[in-house]
C-alpha cells in the first residue's frame, strides 16, 4: 500500500457532498480559518435524522477526504449516533491515514460534534 489508501484517494479526487446547505439546521466548524486546515459541516435534520450533509474543506487532500467520507457516514443516521463517531472510526473508514495527517479526521469529527452540540444543546465529551 502507498502512503494513501484507494478509499482516501477516491474521496480526495471525487469528494462527495461538497459545498454548503442553504439555511441549514446547524453549522459546525473544525479548525480556525486562516490558521491551517478547516472543515465546515452543514446539516439538515428531520425527526432527529440527518437527511442532508454538506462539507467545505480547505487544506490537504486528507482533510478533503475526511470531510467527504464523514458526510457519507452520517447521512440517514440519528444525531445521537452521529455524536458517537470517533476520529479513529473515520480514519478506519478512509483505509488509514498517515500519522502526520491524523489532525484531519479530528477536524471532521470536531465539526460534527459542534453540529450535534447545537442540535442537542450539549457537547459530547471527548472527540476522538
Amino acid at each position: 500500500m502507498g502512503r494513501f489508501s484507494d478509499v482516501l484517494m477516491d474521496h480526495f479526487t471525487s469528494p462527495r457532498n461538497t459545498g454548503e446547505i442553504q439555511s441549514p439546521d446547524c453549522i459546525g466548524i473544525g479548525g480556525t480559518a486562516g490558521q491551517g486546515p478547516v472543515i465546515a459541516l452543514t446539516l439538515r435534520v428531520r425527526d432527529n435524522l440527518v437527511v442532508e450533509a454538506k462539507c467545505k474543506a480547505s487544506g490537504c487532500g486528507v482533510t478533503v477526504a475526511a470531510g467527504s467520507i464523514l458526510t457519507e457516514l452520517i447521512l440517514n443516521r440519528r444525531i445521537d449516533e452521529c455524536r458517537c463517531i470517533t476520529a479513529e472510526q473515520l480514519t478506519e473508514a478512509l483505509g488509514g491515514v498517515p500519522p502526520d495527517k491524523l489532525h484531519s479526521p479530528i477536524l471532521a469529527v470536531t465539526a460534527l460534534r459542534k453540529c450535534c452540540e447545537k442540535l442537542t444543546g450539549s457537547f459530547a465529551s471527548g472527540w476522538r
